[in-house]
């Protein structure tokens, strides 16, 4: 049944249950809301003198709409997020009264001992604190005022995904205002990134998914048999929604819409019982609040409706996984998109001196963007033949392609006569406004006025994503205006720095283009050819977190210290290790209390009609007997398997040190799940369904 409320007009409750720029207006005296709004928008210091008033106005607003209690919503590092419910509620002699102080709404002081801080904290260092995020609105959820925030350190380290990601939105302003000043806009305050990330997800029954102790532990299933019908007929990608899905996407919608979340397209994905939500573009930390609000809230409405909703990057094998393509553009403060092709030379210019920086960024720092794509999950997805290569290049279709190669001398394109501008910047070619197709395959897409970023997975908060294309883009920009700068200082006119910038440029970066099928073989020699890095699997690549281009290129930015990187590596390394490890404890125990006892069953069972055909017959028919041999060799080396497996699991719980354990976790205990899983699909094959011990592929995928 869809929300009663969803009949209503959306720009109706739009954002209803959000202390927007509106509510402040009404509750706020003008010149503290001229100056939270100047913060909200522009990113300038918050006076603190204006606290406690902002703090009572919230805690109106949220009072008269139902709240009881506030948290501090921060995003520490274990990749989700993290509240903590206090009542507002004060003993003033002797009676309860509702309070809220300034002090409070700015910080708080949670725990810190529990949360990974990878050495930067011990166990006994209890302290961390939060700070209010005052440019990511403040919401409501049920009774609860959410007050978005920083999360770091005693010592000022971050121990979250919040603060670098300011710190790299803060770094790309700063290199892209010097580009712009030097084409002469001195009207941007701020540039600012952009990210709108389509979130990718299955449905599955929810009395069925519970049923599965894989999907209750993992997320995905760690064994099933494909089904004779899986996605190659092709039929269920933009096919007619389920009701029962529809009624969910409608509850959904309806309480993002209330929240202020832009969702604005929902359709059926390739795989059978896999959808998309899609939103509309937002500024970066708005836009990563939002992603992680709406897997949230995906979690949490799918029950209502007899559903479970899986965020795994590969629930199901056989069929495609699940992704959450990155669109990540820059606009500054006039809300001008600075990857839109422009339709004056002056604006082209500035246009491919931004593009060339892109270029720059992803062939210099390909360690870094594949560091904000990694986890075990995601290591099932890239590569694929259904994601993006663990490859990264840049696609941009190609009549952009022949633009770039023009600047190079390997291509050609048409000039028309165009008016000379203050720059002479006559003489760049003329930009087509559609002038890319979509490639599925490429990592890195541009698609007329945005990069897509494709590999990041659909569990994955886009954080670390959005930090490294922020902090590879600000280098690349820094590098940039340098150089123009020092140029047109000495003398030289801006149009000639510029062509002769964007030739040497789009020249030393012409090995990151590739504009074809990034699936095959053939690209991944060519790759090697061209001396772009394979980072194939998760451990691969977070062995260059500490590889000093990396490090340099976040601490020159103001991202991230040395000490930070490092801790970061090390929690994604036992990230790692321990997802592995709990897989592996859950397909041993699995193989061991389910399918082994279900394959034994079904072998005895099979024993006794050969024993009553050989009573009846004198004989037994060789098809019988070669299925009593098939269960019988099947289950053995499944025992078998998953013995090994359990040495393999104990000997990483002796191993020591994250590197190692994460090495082991790959190379080790991986392998020997998968080799449980093969064995233990081949005898779901043939077992009878009502022997197997829980809902197979087909009643998950195809019940909705």
């Amino acid at each position: 049944m869809s929300n009663p409320a969803s009949t209503r007009h959306d720009d109706e409750y739009f954002g209803c249950d959000v202390f927007t720029l509106d509510a402040m207006r009404q509750h706020l005296p003008h010149e503290v809301y001229v100056n939270l709004e100047q913060t909200a928008l522009n990113g300038t210091r918050l006076d603190p003198a204006i606290a406690g008033t902002v703090a009572n106005a919230m805690k109106d607003w949220a009072v008269s709409r139902g709240a009881t209690h506030y948290t501090h919503w921060f995003h520490p590092l274990t990749g989700l997020t993290a509240e903590k419910h206090d009542a507002f509620l004060q003993c003033v002699d002797g009676r309860m009264i509702s309070s809220f102080s300034g002090k409070t709404l700015l910080s708080g002081e949670p725990d810190a001992s529990s949360f990974p801080s990878g050495g930067l904290r011990s166990t006994f260092e209890a302290r961390g604190y939060t700070a209010w995020d005052p440019t990511s609105p403040v919401f409501l959820i049920g009774h609860t005022l959410h007050i978005p925030t920083m999360f770091y350190s005693y010592t000022g380290e971050a121990l979250d995904r919040k603060v670098p990601l300011l710190r790299s939105v803060s770094a790309v302003s700063r290199q892209a205002l010097r580009i712009l000043r030097l084409f002469g806009n001195d009207r941007a305050r701020y540039v600012t990134a952009q990210a709108g990330p389509e979130q990718e997800y299955f449905l599955v029954d929810k009395a069925l998914a519970a049923k599965r102790p894989d999907l209750l532990m993992t997320g995905r299933t760690l064994y099933g048999a494909t089904t004779p019908k899986g996605q190659e007929m092709e039929d269920h990608y933009f096919g007619a929604i389920p009701a029962r899905v529809m009624a969910f996407m409608e509850d959904l919608e309806h309480t993002l819409f209330r929240l202020g979340i832009p969702a604005q397209t929902r359709h059926n994905e390739v795989a059978p019982a896999q959808f998309e939500l899609a939103p509309m573009y937002e500024q970066v930390n708005i836009a990563t609040d939002h992603n992680m609000l709406i897997m949230n809230l995906m979690r949490h409405i799918a029950p209502r409706h007899g559903f479970m909703c899986l965020l795994h990057e590969k629930p199901f094998e056989g069929v495609n996984g699940s992704g959450k393509h990155n669109n990540w553009s820059l606009a500054d403060s006039e809300g001008n998109n600075l990857l839109r092709p422009g339709d004056t030379p002056q604006d082209n210019a500035q246009f491919l001196v931004f593009l060339a920086a892109v270029l720059r960024a992803v062939h210099r720092h390909a360690a870094i963007l594949r560091l904000g794509t990694i986890g075990a999950g995601n290591d099932h997805r890239l590569g694929a033949n259904e994601a993006p290569p663990a490859i990264i290049s840049v696609y941009l279709g190609d009549q952009l392609a022949e633009v770039v190669d023009s600047f190079t001398g390997n291509g050609s394109c048409e000039r028309k006569a165009r008016p000379t501008l203050n720059i002479g910047v006559d003489v760049l070619p003329p930009l087509p406004r559609d002038y890319s197709d979509r490639n599925r395959t490429s990592p890195f897409a541009f698609t007329g006025n945005k990069f897509e970023f494709r590999a990041v997975g659909s569990s994955q908060s886009i954080a670390p994503a959005n930090i490294a294309i922020n902090a590879a883009v600000a280098c690349a920009l820094e590098d940039i205006a340098d150089r123009l700068e020092a140029e047109t200082a000495s003398g030289k006119e801006l149009n000639l720095a510029v062509q002769e910038l964007l030739g040497d440029l789009f020249t030393e970066h012409a090995p990151i283009v590739f504009n074809g099928n990034g699936y095959t073989e053939e690209w991944t020699e060519e790759a090697a050819h061209r001396g772009l890095p394979n980072y194939a699997n998760t451990v691969e690549a977070l062995e260059h977190y500490s590889d000093p281009d990396v490090l340099g290129a976040f601490s020159r930015q103001g991202i991230l210290s040395e000490r930070e990187c490092l801790s970061r590596q090390e929690i994604l390394l036992e990230n790692y290790a321990k997802t592995i490890g709990i897989e592996a404890a859950t397909a041993s125990r699995m193989g061991r209390t389910l399918i082994v006892p279900a394959a034994m069953k079904a072998q005895s069972a099979a024993a006794d009609m050969v024993n009553s055909t050989r009573a009846a017959m004198d004989r037994v028919p060789e098809a019988e007997a070669d299925y009593l041999e098939l269960l019988a060799s099947l289950t053995g080396k499944l025992m078998l398997a998953l013995r090994a497996l359990d040495e393999k699991r104990m000997a990483l719980a002796g191993t020591e040190g994250a590197d190692a354990c994460a090495r082991f976790a790959r190379d080790k205990v991986l392998p020997a799940m998968n080799e449980c899983r093969a064995l233990a699909d081949r005898l779901e094959s043939v077992m009878s369904s009502s022997d197997y011990p829980m809902p197979g592929y087909a009643d998950l995928m195809w019940t909705h």
